[in-house]
C-alpha cells in the first residue's frame, strides 16, 4: 500500500506552513475579571474582531495574539497578571482596568515598562499624568452638562445625590457637582453606599432623604448595587408619584447586566446612556459575535454591550498600528525586575512608536469616528432612556451644546413624554410631597418680589395656586417640615408696611395661621402676633460703590499735609546744605550742582537712600530728627493706604449727599434721626429706591453715596455685585427677620426650635450660601478720614523746634568763629604796632647817644637801623 501523500495535498500543507511561518505574532495582554459577564463579552468581542480584521487584511505580516489573564475582580491580582504578561509573554500593550484601582495599578506599571495600557471602563482626571494610559469611555463633561440641563428642563432646584462609596466617586462626580453649583442647583443631601451596605442601613438613609422633602435623586452606582437601592426605595414608598430618579452613565451603560426583577423595581427611572447608532456593520458583527460565544455563555449573555463594541474598535486599531509600526517578534523587553524598579527606567523606541501610532490613528468604527485627544477617546453623545416595566424607551438625546440654554431643549430635540415613578406622566415637583394625613397650614406670604432671592412668588391664576420660593421660604418649609404640616400660601398685597400684615393676621384668626417673608421683628408687631427667633442677622448695613480712582494713592493725606511734608523735605536738605556746604566737598560745586544735591538729599530721606557723608554733628542731629518724623509719616501713610485699598472706605461727611433706602420702609426716618450712620443729620438726604437692581444702578452712577438697609437685603445686593460694592459699616439696631404666627400658637416655639437647630448644624449657612452666593467680610469700622496736619502737629512741632535750634546753633557758631578770627587779627595788629613803637623809640635813643669812636659805626647801631626798616616796611 502506498503511504505517500498526494502531491496536491503536500503542496497545500507546505503553503500553509510557509504562510504561517511568515507571520510575526505580537502579544497583547487582556486583564479582566473573566468570571463577570462584561469580561466574557470583551474577550469574545476582541477575538471576533481580530478574526474579521485579518480576514479582510490577510496580506498583513503581523498578527495580534491576545494573552488573557483573569483578575478575579481583585486589583492586586490584576497587577500580578500584568507583571506576568510583561515577563512571560513580552506583551506590547495591555487592555484592562475595570475599576479605578485596577486602572491605577496598570497605569503605573505601564508607565514604568513603557507599554500602552488601554481602559474601556475608567474615566478619571487623576490618571492624566500617565502618558502610556489611554482611556476609552463616555465623556464625563458632556454627561455633567446633560444631567444639569435635564434637571433645569423641569425646573428642579434641589436634588439628592446617591453615589457608590468607592475609589473613583469623587473623581467621577466632581464635574457634575461643579455644574450643579454653577447652575443654582443645590445638593441638599449626599448618600454614600457600598456593595457591602446592609439593607437596614440603606433603608435608614432613604428614610432620612424622604424626611428632607426633596424628591429628585441623582444616582451614580454600579449595577451590583443599584438593584438593592431601588428595591429598598420601593418598600419605602419612594417609587411613587411625585418622585424623580435620574441615573448616570455608570449605571445605564451596564443596564444590560441587570435581570428583569431588578428592572421592575426601577420603573419610571430616567438615565443617560452612551449612544451608538444602529448600522448594518454593527448588526453583522453582533451576529458573528453571538456565533463565536461558547455554549456555556450563550444562555447568560443576551446582547453585545457598549464595552464590547469599544473593544472591537480597539482591537482593529491595535491590529492596524502593529502592522504599521512593524513590531518584531523577537523579545524587546527587559526583565520584569527593571519594570518594577523606577530607578532604572527602560526605554523602548518600538513601544513609544506604538503609543504614538495608537494616539494618532483614526477609525470609522462601530462606535463612531474613533479619534484620540489627549490620550482619550470620549463618546459625547447620550440617549435619554426611560425604564418602563422590564423594557426601556428612548425619550431624547443629549450632545454637548444640544440645549439652547440651561432650561430648554432645542426645537429639534424635544424630549418625548416620560413615564415617571408610579406610572404618572405628571412632572414631579421636586419639592416636599403632599402626603395623606398632613394638616393644612394657611400662610400669608409677602409678594413684592423686589428681592427675589429672599421671596419670589408665582401666582398661577388659571389654577389659583401660589408658589413661593426664596431664602425665607426654604427656611420656613425646612423648619415646619418635621411637624407634618402642608403650607397653603396666599398672597399678601398690602405693600411694604408689614404692620398692617400683623394686624390682618391678628384680626383674621379663623382664616390665617402664619405669615412668612422678609418680615422684620419689631416690638409693636409683637403686640399682635408671636414671632419666631430671627433666622437672619440682626442690624443695618451701609453699602457703597468701590472707588476705582487712579489717584487713590494720594487720598491717605490731605493736600495741606502733602504740602507741609514736602516743605520739610526741602527744609531738611537746605539746613544740611548750610551746615555742610563750607567744608564738605560733596555739597560743593556750581550753584546748579549745589541746588540739585540739596534737593536730592532732602527727598532721599523718604526711603533712607541718602549717600552723602556728613562731617558735622549738627547736621547729623538734623537728619536723625527728620528720619524719625519720616518713619512715623510713612508708617501711617502705609497703614491708611492699606485701609483705603483693602476696605475701600468712604467719607460719610460731605455736603449734598444722598443715601438710598427701600421705598416705603421706616428705616429711612429712623436712620436720619437716631442712627449713628449720620453724625450730622442735616447733611444727608434720603432717596427712595424700589428693587435691588435700583440699588446697584444708583450706587454705580453716583445717584446715592451709599445705601442703608437691613442686612438680609444687603447680602442679596452683594451676592451678585461683590466685585463692585462693599459694606462700609454695620450697626445692630434691628432684630432680623422672623416668621409670624397667631398669638399663643405652639408653632412659633416649635419653629424657633428648628431654626436654632438649623443654625447649630450650619444648615442655615448652607441655605444662605445657596441663595445669597459668596459674601465679602463685613466691615464695621468707622468712616475713613485722611491724615491731616493737625493730627501730626506735635511731630512737626518737634521737628521744627529741632530745625530752629540747629539753625540758631549754626548762626551762633558761625558768629563765634568770625569773632575769633577778627580778635586774632586785632591781636596781631596791636602786637605788631607795639613792637614797631618799641623799636622806633630804641632807634631814636641810639641816634641821640654820642659816638664813642669817630667814624667807626658800631655793629649794634647797624642792627637797630635794619630792624627799624623792617618794622617800617611791615
Amino acid at each position: 500500500m502506498d503511504t505517500c501523500m498526494p502531491y496536491d495535498s503536500c503542496l497545500v500543507i507546505m503553503l500553509l506552513i510557509s504562510t504561517s511561518l511568515a507571520y510575526e505574532k505580537v502579544q497583547v495582554g487582556l486583564v479582566l475579571d473573566m468570571g463577570s459577564m462584561e469580561g466574557k463579552i470583551i474577550r469574545s468581542s476582541i477575538s471576533t474582531a481580530l478574526s474579521d480584521f485579518y480576514l479582510v487584511n490577510s496580506n498583513y505580516r503581523t498578527r495580534v495574539s491576545v494573552s488573557v489573564r483573569d483578575s478575579y475582580g481583585e486589583p492586586l491580582l490584576a497587577l500580578a497578571a500584568a507583571v506576568d504578561l510583561l515577563q512571560n509573554t513580552e506583551a506590547k500593550a495591555i487592555i484592562g482596568g475595570q475599576s479605578l484601582l485596577d486602572a491605577k495599578f496598570l497605569a503605573e506599571i505601564g508607565e514604568k515598562a513603557k507599554v500602552p495600557v488601554i481602559s474601556l471602563h475608567v474615566s478619571s482626571t487623576s490618571l492624566n499624568k500617565y502618558r502610556y494610559f489611554i482611556q476609552v469611555t463616555h465623556d464625563p463633561l458632556s454627561e455633567a452638562k446633560g444631567i444639569t440641563a435635564f434637571v433645569h428642563r423641569f425646573g428642579w432646584r434641589t436634588v439628592v445625590v446617591i453615589y457608590e462609596d468607592d475609589d473613583d466617586w469623587k473623581d467621577s462626580m466632581q464635574l457634575l457637582l461643579e455644574h450643579f453649583q454653577e447652575n443654582d442647583i443645590r445638593v441638599v443631601n449626599k448618600g454614600a453606599f457600598a456593595v457591602s451596605s446592609s439593607e437596614d442601613y440603606i433603608m435608614e438613609q432613604l428614610k432620612m432623604f424622604k424626611a428632607s422633602g426633596t424628591t429628585v435623586f441623582i444616582v451614580h452606582l454600579s449595577d451590583r448595587l443599584v438593584s438593592n437601592i431601588f428595591q429598598c426605595a420601593r418598600r419605602n414608598g419612594m417609587m411613587e408619584e411625585g418622585y424623580a430618579w435620574i441615573l448616570t452613565a455608570k449605571t445605564m451603560n451596564h443596564l444590560h447586566l441587570m435581570d428583569n426583577f431588578a428592572k421592575e423595581s426601577m420603573e419610571g427611572v430616567v438615565g443617560f446612556r452612551s449612544y451608538m447608532s444602529a448600522s448594518n456593520e454593527l448588526r453583522n458583527f453582533t451576529s458573528r459575535w453571538k456565533k463565536s460565544l461558547p455554549i456555556e455563555d450563550e444562555m447568560e449573555i443576551k446582547e453585545l454591550s457598549l464595552f464590547g463594541v469599544w473593544a472591537r474598535d480597539i482591537a482593529w486599531i491595535l491590529a492596524r498600528v502593529v502592522e504599521m509600526v512593524g513590531l518584531p517578534g523577537s523579545p524587546t523587553h527587559d526583565h520584569v525586575s527593571k519594570v518594577m524598579d523606577p530607578a532604572e527606567p527602560r526605554t523602548s523606541s518600538t513601544a513609544s512608536a506604538l503609543l504614538e501610532a495608537i494616539l494618532q490613528s483614526r477609525l470609522e468604527g462601530l462606535s463612531g469616528d474613533v479619534q484620540f485627544i489627549d490620550s482619550k477617546f470620549f463618546l459625547d453623545k447620550f440617549e435619554i432612556v426611560n425604564i418602563i416595566g422590564t423594557g426601556e424607551r428612548r425619550t431624547g438625546f443629549w450632545t454637548s451644546g444640544m440645549f439652547k440654554n440651561r432650561r430648554h431643549l432645542s426645537s429639534t430635540n424635544e424630549l418625548e413624554n416620560i413615564i415617571w415613578p408610579g406610572g404618572s406622566a405628571a412632572i414631579p415637583g421636586g419639592r416636599s410631597l403632599t402626603k395623606r394625613g398632613k394638616k393644612k397650614l394657611r400662610v400669608l406670604v409677602t409678594s413684592s418680589n423686589r428681592f427675589p432671592e429672599l421671596v419670589e412668588v408665582y401666582n398661577d391664576t388659571s389654577t389659583n395656586t401660589v408658589t413661593p420660593k426664596g431664602f425665607c421660604i426654604e427656611v420656613f418649609e425646612t423648619s415646619i417640615g418635621p411637624y407634618n404640616y402642608e403650607p397653603e400660601y396666599e398672597l399678601w398685597t398690602g405693600g411694604p408696611n408689614y404692620d398692617n400684615l400683623a394686624h390682618l393676621l391678628h384680626s383674621q384668626k379663623d382664616k390665617y395661621d402664619a405669615a412668612v417673608g422678609d418680615i422684620t421683628i419689631t416690638d409693636n408687631r409683637s403686640l399682635y402676633v408671636d414671632f419666631t427667633i430671627p433666622f437672619t442677622e440682626m442690624g443695618l448695613g451701609a453699602v457703597a460703590a468701590k472707588d476705582n480712582c487712579m489717584w487713590i494713592f494720594l487720598k491717605p493725606l490731605t493736600r495741606e499735609l502733602w504740602l507741609t511734608t514736602g516743605a520739610f523735605f526741602f527744609l531738611t536738605g537746605a539746613i544740611v546744605w548750610l551746615i555742610e556746604g563750607p567744608d564738605n566737598d560733596e555739597f560743593q560745586g556750581s550753584w546748579f550742582q549745589q541746588i540739585g544735591t540739596m534737593l536730592w538729599f532732602g527727598f532721599s530721606t523718604i526711603v533712607f537712600a541718602h549717600r552723602e557723608r556728613l562731617r558735622h554733628n549738627l547736621s547729623r542731629f538734623v537728619v536723625i530728627v527728620w528720619l524719625f518724623a519720616v518713619l512715623i509719616l510713612t508708617s501711617n501713610y502705609t497703614a491708611t493706604l492699606t485701609s483705603v485699598m483693602t476696605l475701600q472706605r468712604i467719607r460719610l461727611r460731605s455736603n449734598q449727599n444722598y443715601i438710598g433706602f427701600l421705598s416705603g420702609s421706616s428705616i429711612a426716618q429712623f436712620v436720619l434721626n437716631k442712627s449713628t450712620f449720620n453724625e450730622s443729620t442735616n447733611l444727608l438726604k434720603a432717596k427712595g429706591l424700589n428693587t435691588s437692581a435700583d440699588y446697584e444702578k444708583a450706587l454705580q452712577n453716583g445717584t446715592v453715596l451709599y445705601v442703608i438697609d437691613e442686612l438680609p437685603y444687603i447680602k442679596v445686593l452683594l451676592g451678585s455685585n461683590s466685585r463692585d460694592l462693599y459694606i462700609v459699616k454695620t450697626e445692630t439696631i434691628t432684630n432680623g427677620f422672623g416668621f409670624m404666627f397667631q398669638k399663643g400658637s405652639s408653632l412659633a416655639q416649635n419653629v424657633s426650635r428648628e431654626i436654632a437647630k438649623l443654625r447649630r448644624t450650619e444648615k442655615l449657612k448652607e441655605i444662605e450660601r445657596y441663595w445669597f452666593h459668596k459674601q465679602p467680610p463685613l466691615i464695621t469700622d468707622e468712616a475713613y478720614d485722611p491724615l491731616t496736619v493737625h493730627k501730626f502737629r506735635g511731630l512737626f512741632m518737634i521737628t521744627g523746634v529741632a530745625f530752629a535750634s540747629s539753625l540758631a546753633t549754626l548762626v551762633v557758631l558761625r558768629l563765634q568763629e568770625r569773632l575769633k578770627r577778627k580778635l586774632k587779627f586785632l591781636y596781631i595788629y596791636v602786637t605788631h604796632k607795639l613792637r614797631f613803637l618799641g623799636i622806633l623809640l630804641a632807634a631814636r635813643a641810639v641816634h641821640r647817644r654820642p659816638p664813642a669812636i669817630a667814624n667807626t659805626p658800631s655793629r649794634e647801631n647797624d642792627n637797630s637801623v635794619q630792624m627799624v626798616h623792617q618794622v617800617a616796611s611791615v
